[in-house]
């Protein structure tokens, strides 16, 4: 007898990890290409945060990016569950709409991942970190994103992957700016407090690369997932 076993989506790999080379060519990359032209929707959330944090890049400021960094990705997935549901009864949609699931839960995981390593530099240099400017305000900013995030996704898909690239060619080009405007981060050797799971860099520069270029093949993936057909 003949079992068939479904495939199941597997968890997609996650950005390529870069080699030293291909980080610095990375980050030179970003430092030459403009930053997107932000919508209001966009600058209405990195308004707040330059005020509360200064405009200048900083590891409290990071940490707060990647708080709300993920936001989308569980906006997408709550939304991906619904049309699962509400598409059953047609396999192959089903099986699409579950694949999306599965890579936005992946997103979330790398964006997480993000967030410890930038904790762990914060506490490593002995950061403050308030009440208001790390618990109420992020909940906050997150609350409004995630709000906005999947009542775009329910009316145009399109505009809440806008919005989610815009948000992370924004991020992208604060790492990348904030590495080039301290060279002396190239001889800070990589704490690799999760470097069993994120890699290990032979600086924090390149760390901070290697988040940078995290955050441009995801504003990539979502720009290409603009051009897709709306599930109906």
């Amino acid at each position: 007898m003949t079992v068939t076993v479904d495939r199941r989506p597997e968890a997609p790999p996650g950005p390529p990890k870069l080699d030293r080379d291909g980080l610095r060519r990375a980050q030179q990359e970003t430092m030459d290409t403009p930053r997107m032209d932000y919508s209001l929707l966009a600058r209405m959330m990195f308004k707040p945060v330059d005020l509360l944090y200064g405009k200048p890049g900083s590891y409290t400021k990071f940490a707060m990016l990647e708080i709300i960094a993920r936001v989308p990705y569980q906006a997408w997935e709550r939304m991906g569950y619904w049309a699962v549901h509400r598409h059953a009864g047609r396999s192959a949609l089903a099986r699409r709409v579950f694949e999306r699931i599965v890579e936005a839960r992946a997103d979330q995981d790398n964006e997480q991942w993000h967030l410890l390593i930038m904790q762990d530099l914060v506490q490593r240099a002995g950061q403050r970190q308030s009440w208001l400017t790390h618990k109420v305000a992020p909940w906050l900013i997150a609350f409004f994103y995630y709000h906005v995030s999947w009542v775009l996704f329910l009316v145009r898909p399109d505009w809440s992957y806008r919005l989610n690239a815009e948000f992370e060619d924004h991020a992208e080009h604060e790492y990348m700016t904030f590495v080039a405007e301290n060279p002396d981060l190239d001889f800070v050797p990589d704490p690799g407090t999760y470097a069993a799971e994120y890699g290990r860099h032979r600086s924090v520069a390149d760390l901070l690369r290697q988040i940078g270029h995290d955050e441009r093949t995801h504003k990539l993936d979502s720009l290409e997932r603009m051009r897709e057909p709306r599930v109906r």
